[in-house]
């Protein structure tokens, strides 16, 4: 496994940004995120954007991460981003506030994507995560796909039901793994592969999400980016290894925790096989053999 992690690392040669989206309220998770943004949780005692962090972390090409937040929590994140520069000396930590106070005038997840790209300009390729998803395995493979493609690309996972599909997203690809179907949030979903918040944007096609903000869409999901973005250029599928976990309430940050505090450390060699089962346990997905990935 370990040869696999090094091949995929020599294989990424083109500069990379991050951007975690962090600008979220988490109402759902009251009163745990009422003074504490949802990605500062702790999960097996460290905080969330820390395990996003590590499982982005074997990319040897990063340049700059980005944190985008809200003016509520911005002085969180910079308190914390004074922490994660000492572990990460070779990156530059920017928290960019983008200036909304409640769910009411948030900017949404391509808005605030639209928003770092006008107020830091980054010049690199950039890789866009959701700062409370999490990955039991690292993702320099995403990072090497989408260079050898040289095309955006997204994350997918198998979320093993159709009810659930319809809460994020439906997709079809044909066989290079492109993209020839989208919809997000379908009302009758046909199959359980996912596009998540895991996204990767050549930076030649940045000025495509000014387009997008330019034409009046829809600024919240990040999905309907990807929905708008395919019939117009190819957009490619990794499927994600391992299992991913959406936190999305109480009880799913608190099985998340039990797990990840079995061994909170991402290690290539603890992959999981390919999936061949798949289950919804209290708001958090998993797929794999085990019911542990670290096992």
């Amino acid at each position: 496994m370990g040869q696999e992690t090094s091949a995929a690392q020599s294989s990424i040669k083109q500069p990379v940004d991050l951007l975690i989206l962090a600008a979220g309220y988490a109402t759902r998770l009251y009163p745990l995120t009422l003074n504490q943004p949802k990605p500062l949780l702790k999960v097996g005692g460290q905080p969330m954007i820390d395990h996003v962090l590590r499982a982005l972390s074997p990319i040897p090409t990063i340049h700059n991460v980005y944190v985008v937040t809200n003016a509520k929590f911005a002085h969180a994140f910079e308190e914390w981003a004074h922490e994660a520069r000492g572990r990460y000396p070779n990156w530059n930590f920017q928290i960019l506030n983008d200036g909304s106070t409640d769910d009411s005038n948030k900017l949404g997840a391509i808005g605030d994507l639209h928003f770092v790209l006008q107020t830091a300009k980054p010049s690199h390729d950039l890789i866009v995560v959701a700062g409370d998803n999490l990955f039991s395995q690292t993702l320099e493979g995403f990072a090497a796909f989408a260079q050898e493609r040289k095309a955006v690309a997204v994350g997918v996972y198998d979320v093993g039901s159709l009810e659930l599909a319809k809460k994020y997203n439906e997709i079809r690809l044909n066989d290079q793994g492109q993209i020839v179907y989208f919809e997000e949030k379908p009302s009758s979903p046909t199959s359980t592969l996912c596009a998540i918040a895991l996204y990767y944007y050549p930076q030649t096609m940045h000025s495509w999400i000014h387009r997008y903000i330019a034409e009046g869409n829809n600024p919240d999901q990040p999905g309907r980016l990807i929905q708008w973005l395919y019939p117009r250029m190819p957009v490619y599928a990794w499927k994600v290894p391992g299992i991913w976990y959406d936190i999305g309430s109480k009880e799913s940050l608190q099985e998340a925790d039990r797990v990840f505090s079995q061994a909170p450390v991402i290690r290539p060699e603890n992959r999981i096989n390919s999936c061949t089962a798949n289950r919804k346990r209290n708001g958090w997905i998993s797929c794999g053999k085990s019911p542990d990935p670290f096992t």
